[in-house]
């Protein structure tokens, strides 16, 4: 695992989602930061996406059985601003989310310890693994584009639950998982 990927903590403007959103003056968010949040990051090459023993030993390592590729353009993706919004809405996951971005930009933005925002900047060859019930919300940059691969443990599970939802065990699971980092 290497520390290519950038991360900082996000300014509360409300402008464009696909801005950067940097404080003034930048904090950096190390890859040991977002570690101690369940966070993990790998960097691949994904112009060789469908051969990559790299990949493939990821995907039998963590049990990634299935795997999806998704192309989130204007042109190709039905509904495509409805679905931009409802990805950017802050909820969480009962599993794990994987995504590789084999193409284009993306941001992952999670919460830390203190409810803070945290912004990861996704280009091609990234790999990233979001904890079941971390908050977390997903948008492009402003180049509007990006295709990824979706991995799951067994059978997909697109289901999403919209903040609040603290009454979930998977998320009163994180929360104590962070008591002791």
């Amino acid at each position: 695992m290497t520390s290519c990927i950038e991360a900082w903590y996000m300014d509360s403007y409300d402008e464009d989602q696909r801005k950067p959103h940097r404080l003034n003056p930048n904090q950096n968010v190390s890859l040991e930061q977002l570690r101690a949040l369940g966070v993990f990051y790998w960097k691949l090459n994904a112009d060789i996406y469908e051969t990559d023993p790299e990949l493939e030993q990821i995907r039998k390592d963590q049990g990634y059985s299935y795997m999806d590729i998704i192309t989130i353009d204007k042109d190709l993706l039905p509904n495509y601003e409805d679905k931009l919004n409802m990805f950017f809405e802050e909820h969480l996951h009962v599993d794990n989310e994987i995504r590789y971005i084999l193409d284009g930009k993306a941001y992952f933005d999670v919460r830390d310890k203190e409810d803070r925002w945290i912004r990861i900047a996704m280009s091609k060859g990234d790999l990233i693994t979001l904890p079941a019930g971390i908050y977390h919300r997903f948008t492009l940059d402003e180049s509007n584009y990006t295709k990824a691969m979706r991995l799951f443990v067994g059978e997909p599970v697109w289901k999403a639950y919209n903040r609040p939802a603290d009454h979930f065990e998977i998320r009163q699971k994180y929360v104590a998982s962070l008591q002791g980092s």
